[in-house]
């Protein structure tokens, strides 16, 4: 009869905490990784936009030069388009509406509204489609995802410049002399750039999770040219349609149309302090106050989702 002898099992030696497994997060703290395209905080996050300053312009001007680098006229189409948008609406709305009566040197008051609404409507366009147009570039490469809306409002800026030329043209030949006024043009352009980026800093976060955002923005942007007074005068005509008080001073405080009205009175004589919705003061206070609110605010809400940029 054999025996089977039972050979007691002695317990594993319990780990010491320094032998225990760490987990994911321990481990890359062990070894000095940190998180990809982990939100920073917002002082190191403006640190780092600045230290890419060079990419921003340098990115701006490309996306300008390559934009009619097809057609045979080339950069020509920065003025041409606007100046063909102005023509069809003086076709439209100062010939056959007659919304002309009443305003003097109407074809530079046209022309003005219609180059500085386009600098807005063109930066809110290209901010919304700034990430989802951009996925390539946001997934290959590691980089403060507000570089892309700011340097396409630069490129805005850049091409406002050859409208703004082709404007101060325009005015002279319609007889509207130069005066020290025009410097005026200078910090109106700047909060409305100010403003500008702060709205596309905005549609490229939202436009980032809802590409289908980017078909709809041109009718909310055809709405909101026609709310700005570009082709009408809104002081002359809100009186006779009978508006009620608190859309009256909706359209009136309209940052569009503040910072038109701006640009207006720096450069027609005939566009005097009495065509202005409120006093001078009032109005350079609406257009600080509008770009500060949307360009603390909307770098703000696109800063608060940098790490969801590219994913998905």
């Amino acid at each position: 009869m054999s025996q089977t002898l039972d050979t007691p099992q002695t317990p594993a030696p319990a780990q010491t905490p320094a032998q225990a497994p760490l987990d994911a997060a321990a481990l890359a703290a062990l070894h000095g990784l940190s998180v990809s395209n982990a939100r920073p905080s917002l002082p190191q996050y403006v640190r780092q936009l600045w230290a890419r300053r060079h990419f921003i312009t340098a990115f701006a001007t490309a996306k300008l030069t390559a934009q009619y680098s097809q057609a045979k006229l080339g950069q020509v189409w920065q003025v041409m388009t606007p100046l063909l948008n102005a023509a069809v609406y003086y076709l439209i709305f100062g010939l056959l509406l007659g919304t002309s009566r009443g305003i003097e040197d109407f074809v530079p008051f046209l022309v003005t509204g219609v180059f500085v609404f386009t600098f807005t409507q063109s930066s809110v366009m290209a901010g919304t489609r700034a990430i989802s147009g951009n996925l390539g570039l946001v997934r290959a490469l590691h980089f403060p995802r507000a570089s892309l809306p700011i340097s396409l409002c630069l490129q805005q800026l850049q091409q406002l410049l050859f409208s703004m030329a082709a404007l101060a043209v325009i005015l002279l030949c319609f007889g509207v002399p130069p005066a020290w006024s025009w410097l005026l043009v200078v910090p109106a352009l700047a909060l409305q750039f100010a403003f500008n980026t702060g709205l596309a800093l905005v549609m490229a976060r939202l436009g980032s999770r809802t590409p289908d955002l980017a078909q709809l923005m041109p009718f909310v942007m055809r709405t909101w040219m026609y709310a700005s007074g570009v082709m009408f005068s809104i002081k002359k005509v809100l009186p006779e349609q009978g508006v009620p008080e608190f859309a009256k001073v909706l359209l009136e405080c309209n940052p569009a149309a503040v910072y038109i009205d701006l640009v207006r009175y720096a450069l027609i004589d005939s566009f005097d302090a009495g065509q202005l919705p409120y006093g001078i003061g009032a109005m350079w206070a609406l257009a600080l106050g509008w770009a500060v609110v949307l360009c603390a605010g909307g770098f703000i809400y696109f800063w608060k989702a940098e790490e969801t940029y590219g994913r998905g």
